[in-house]
């Protein structure tokens, strides 16, 4: 196996984490990427094996619009600064991913300057898409070209230009070559072209053994980008939502279809579709934020750890931070944060402590990267499910109810080990009987003597279950067990808001000049509405945004029953790209 099918990715937005300026001088370099040495070792000893780190090159403002893929952004220092980070990460046993933006430019870039200053003189001119020299853009510039999302800040590049492609697979080298990388995250995964992507994962297998490749996608059937576009991974946005909708509605159903859907599109197989699973990261909202009952942190992120995919955390919220989305743009989930003020307060321990315990379970469960899975049991408020590899089994059980409730699970004989409360069950009947606490979870290991179960340090296991639960510990006001009791039809209603673009669909921060983002083609048209729209016998690129929404309905109609939550799916994308390649990756 691949070592990133063991990781535990920690995610860093480096431009916040770190308190940069929000606008780039191109002043001299600034050498604040060594500051993160202490998050280093804070994310070694928690348990992470992996870091996703970007964007760090030259850019302008929020660091997707590069202007220099070969040097740091001198807001963060020096080629010299990342060398000496990528080093102490490998030299922490952590593996390192960088984000490659490879999709679209800032307008500081150098062929596009060129082509400003040049206009048909350019050379670059076929290095961007739909470049018109008889058009305009809302910058002035007495020439149009095709952009990322609709803002004119991020310029699109032509990848099927042999010049272009070359140039990205140059990038790729010199950042092994000069840095050292172990992988990259391709940026806007779900608008590249298939055929540049089957470029980048040549390169890959060019540079490093197991260089790892891992696409953002957001909507679409994944296993199309894994099989076609032969890149490793992808992330996982369908879990994301379901993870904490699903908790917010005490509706678990949610959760388990969204996992059957993606294991059955995986062929079963726990590694046919590799995902990259995720809570919350630096384009959503922070997962303290979305959950209506705090407690509910401690289930989701068992579930996150223990179903099929890799986890990953983004920087603090380990901790509990809070983070919402506003102002016109993201800086307020991407905070500048001091280590030692979030170890030091008491009101983020508990948090902290049981991610580092199921750093540490997934660590010494092997199973839980490479094992079958199983659903055991599903009510609205209690699920259970198997991860299975030869004789090892791991049990998860997890509870989004406000009080006890007690679940029975059909398994393999055998000692269990409970690895939150250290007790030890006897499964010799071929089941276990358990009492789950109020908004909580156990993972429950078959225990045939093995040393790595006995090595697992669990500190917070005392503090999470001296009251049983997240509701009882008193250290964070937050955690108090809410007594209300809402109605879960009008608490679905203000949870799955409809055409919620902004919030869901990814986008990255934009000057406060930049036109604002039209939510469904302009329209106020209901995923019900957009079903009964004719669909017309022509190539899905020559599609309206409407036209294509209701093309992917028709085809999840022919694979299933579609529900309301896939609706929401399909309303709330109004990229015009992202769904061209959403409907042609149905098989």
């Amino acid at each position: 196996m691949a070592w990133y099918d063991e990781a535990i990715f920690y995610h860093i937005y480096p431009l916040g984490l770190l308190g940069c300026p929000h606008e780039n001088d191109y002043g001299e370099p600034v050498h604040r990427l060594p500051k993160l040495k202490p998050w280093i070792k804070h994310i070694a000893d928690m348990g992470f094996n992996g870091i996703y780190i970007g964007p760090l090159f030259e850019s302008v403002g929020h660091g997707y619009e590069t202007t220099d893929y070969y040097r740091l952004d001198s807001r963060l220092g020096t080629n010299e600064d990342l060398k000496e980070f990528v080093s102490d990460c490998h030299k922490a046993g952590i593996r390192v991913m960088l984000d490659g933006v490879f999709n679209h430019t800032g307008r500081d870039f150098f062929a596009f300057k060129d082509i400003k200053e040049h206009r048909e003189g350019s050379k670059y001119l076929g290095w961007y898409s739909g470049v018109n020299l008889y058009g305009n853009n809302s910058f002035n510039d007495g020439f149009s070209y095709q952009n990322w999302g609709g803002f004119d800040l991020l310029a699109r590049l032509n990848q099927k230009n042999p010049e272009v492609q070359g140039y990205i697979a140059d990038v790729i080298r010199f950042w092994v070559s000069e840095f050292d990388i172990d992988g990259i995250r391709l940026d806007a995964a779900d608008v590249l072209e298939f055929d540049f992507m089957r470029m980048l994962r040549r390169v890959a297998d060019e540079v490093k053994p197991e260089f790892y490749l891992m696409g953002e996608v957001i909507h679409g059937e994944y296993i199309r980008w894994e099989r076609d576009a032969q890149i490793h991974a992808v992330t996982n946005y369908h879990l994301h939502k379901a993870l904490y909708s699903g908790h917010n509605d005490h509706n678990y159903f949610e959760i388990a279809h969204t996992v059957k859907r993606l294991y059955d599109m995986g062929g079963g197989d726990p590694l046919g579709l590799r995902l990259y699973n995720f809570a919350d990261n630096h384009d959503v909202e922070r997962i303290y934020s979305r959950l209506n009952n705090k407690a509910h942190f401690m289930p989701l992120h068992i579930l996150m750890y223990t179903l099929p995919g890799i986890p990953s955390v983004y920087y603090g919220s380990e901790f509990g931070i809070e983070g919402k989305k506003g102002g016109g743009d993201d800086w307020g989930i991407r905070p500048a944060l001091e280590l030692d003020e979030c170890l030091s307060n008491e009101g983020y321990k508990l948090c902290h402590e049981m991610i580092r315990a199921l750093c540490r379970i997934r660590n010494a469960v092997p199973c839980l990267s490479y094992g079958a899975y199983e659903q055991k049991l599903l009510t609205n408020r209690q699920y259970c499910f198997t991860r299975t590899s030869g004789e090892a089994v791991a049990a998860i059980a997890v509870n989004n109810d406000e009080s006890p409730a007690g679940v029975n699970i059909s398994l393999p004989a055998g000692i269990y080990k409970a690895m939150f409360s250290g007790e030890e069950i006897n499964a010799s009947g071929g089941n276990i009987q358990y009492e789950l606490k109020a908004c909580s979870g156990e993972i429950f290991v078959r225990n045939e003597g093995s040393a790595e179960l006995d090595k697992v340090d669990i500190t917070s296991k005392r503090e999470i279950n001296a009251g049983g639960n997240l509701v009882d510990i008193k250290q964070k006001e937050n955690f108090e067990q809410r007594e209300s009791k809402v109605d879960i039809k009008s608490q679905r209603a203000e949870n799955y808001p409809l055409n919620n673009g902004k919030e869901e669909s990814r986008k990255h921060s934009v000057h406060e000049n930049a036109v604002p983002e039209k939510k469904n083609n302009g329209t106020d048209e209901s995923p019900e509405k957009t079903e009964a729209t004719v669909i017309p016998n022509k190539p899905y690129e020559e599609m309206t945004v409407q036209e294509l929404q209701a093309a992917i309905l028709q085809k999840m109609a022919k694979n299933g029953s579609v529900t309301d939550d896939m609706k929401r799916s399909v309303a709330d994308n109004i990229w015009h790209d992202s769904l061209v390649n959403w409907v042609k990756s149905f098989r």
